[in-house]
């Protein structure tokens, strides 16, 4: 399972809206992809339809969709969002990850 902080809550809402999703309705897809300084990276975008290989979650009024490939890479994760003039924007805080780049966009086990 995935958590969501309170500050990575309201960025989501805030996004959603802008791009046509609801936040009620809608969900926010994250997976794993190959790529990144560090070997995997994290995809995250808004979603309106479930495929047969998704698992679905909810935490903080948020849905989150994950394939199942991607489900072993994320169990436990949180994710974050930071914002202001040192901010990174959403940071996922993953505790099955060796290593982490910089920006915290990629990562490897």
């Amino acid at each position: 399972m995935i958590k969501v902080s309170e500050n990575a809550k309201s960025k989501l809402e805030q996004l959603m809206s802008e791009e046509g999703f609801n936040i009620i309705n809608d969900f926010v897809r994250v997976g794993v992809k190959s790529g990144g300084c560090s070997g995997l990276s994290y995809d995250l975008k808004f979603d309106d339809k479930i495929g047969e290989n998704d698992k679905l979650f909810e935490d903080e009024s948020v849905k989150i969709a994950i394939d199942k490939k991607s489900f072993l890479y994320l169990v436990g994760t949180t994710l974050e969002y930071s914002g202001g003039l040192n901010g990174k924007g959403f940071v996922f805080n993953n505790p099955n990850a060796n290593r982490t780049c910089g920006c915290g966009e990629s990562f490897s086990l």
